[in-house]
């Protein structure tokens, strides 16, 4: 059985700024594109380049259940799940390999 991969991500533009939340089958690339400009007016505009927390998906069904819970959650919410995890709100992109 083929592994299918999909990702729930938050970006932001710095600590407790701006935040943008997604879903993607390739992490990678749509850091490049946020970081490029690409496909997003609201990524363009507060510059939200800084991947601050993700998650690993299976199956695209649940990806996007994910993404749109996490869309209705109320900001506080967002930045406690990345505190959370991620405390310091390092760019998690630097950790990924290809």
């Amino acid at each position: 059985m083929r592994d299918y991969n999909f990702y729930v991500y938050m970006m932001a533009n710095r600590k407790q700024g701006a935040l943008y939340t997604g879903v993607t089958n390739d992490l990678l690339r749509r850091v490049w594109e946020h970081r490029e400009g690409v496909g997003s007016a609201f990524v363009r505009q507060y510059g939200v380049t800084r991947l601050v927390w993700y998650a690993h998906h299976s199956d695209v069904v649940e990806a996007m259940a994910h993404e749109r819970r996490l869309k209705r959650w109320r900001r506080a919410w967002k930045i406690t799940l990345i505190e959370t995890e991620n405390p310091d709100w390092r760019d998690l992109a630097h950790d990924l390999t290809v």
